[in-house]
């Protein structure tokens, strides 16, 4: 299965700089930032088993801007290919560089061919492509080898719990210029990345940070980032949005090993998302 889902380029980092029909000035997607009217990139963070066999492969993005956030709507210049995968990547870009944003469940027995995201933005095409050797299989799930494991969340104090950046997914209504409400519940082990503090452990809470994922309007949050204690706590936001249509609000959580964002190797943050149906 896997050797029918390798990149199509070359191993290594160069798989993921791929680029398909692009000016020769796109061919730089980690390149310069400036603070408004560049680019953004899709990323490939690698990939992991899930406890039922399934794949998930993580996915992020890099937006040169320092300031500006970017709307990309889904369809001609926003797919992932297979289409079966297409609808699970975001359409808002963030500022700047953001791991593993989401994931892409491939089915146990999955033979297809490779995943591949695309982006069309400013003039520039920017095509990233899968690659499931052993190379790019990332700690998700398992942590890291000092021990610090990521932390998990859930939509119910009793769960079900999750970890790793692929997250799950619930379902909310909303209406327009109406606050709505989510609430999430996170625990963590408390420990640390060895090279933050020494001996690992160090009771460090748990940081969630809410995001507008997708949809064709704006989100704004009361409280977009709070500290959650490791042993477990629930953070409540509530969420106003600008117009009718259906949306997908992240929520991250992050230990203190990736609190910043970091994506050495994908351990130390969680993901998950609230598919939200806004009315007029």
């Amino acid at each position: 299965m896997r050797s029918s889902l390798l990149a199509v380029v070359g191993a290594g980092v160069v798989s993921l700089l791929a680029l398909v029909a692009v000016p020769a000035e796109a061919q730089t997607p980690l390149g310069y930032v400036t603070a408004r009217g560049s680019t953004v990139t899709p990323a490939y963070e690698g990939w992991y088993v899930n406890a039922d066999g399934t794949i998930t492969l993580s996915w992020g993005f890099y937006n040169r801007n320092s300031e500006e956030d970017l709307d990309i709507p889904f369809g001609p210049d926003n797919f992932i290919e297979p289409a079966q995968f297409d609808g699970t990547q975001p359409t808002h870009f963030t500022a700047r560089r953001q791991w593993g944003a989401f994931g892409v469940v491939l089915p146990a027995d999955y033979d297809g061919e490779s995943v591949s995201w695309t982006l069309k933005v400013r003039g520039k095409t920017f095509m990233i492509p899968s690659n499931l050797s052993v190379e790019w299989e990332v700690d998700a799930l398992a942590g890291e080898a000092d021990g610090n494991a990521p932390p998990e969340l859930a939509f119910a104090e009793g769960g079900p719990w999750i970890a790793g950046p692929g997250g799950q997914y619930s379902d909310g209504d909303a209406q327009v210029g109406t606050p709505a409400q989510f609430s999430v519940w996170a625990r963590d082990d408390g420990m640390a990345s060895a090279s933050i503090v020494s001996g690992g452990r160090r009771e460090a809470p748990v940081t969630l940070t809410w995001y507008k994922h997708s949809g064709p309007g704006d989100v704004t949050f009361d409280e977009e980032s709070a500290r959650i204690p490791f042993a477990g706590g629930m953070m409540t936001t509530n969420a106003i949005f600008s117009s009718a249509g259906q949306y997908v609000l992240r929520v991250r959580a992050n230990d203190a090993s990736g609190v910043s964002g970091a994506g050495h190797s994908q351990c130390c943050w969680t993901n998950a998302f609230i598919r939200v149906t806004v009315s007029n």
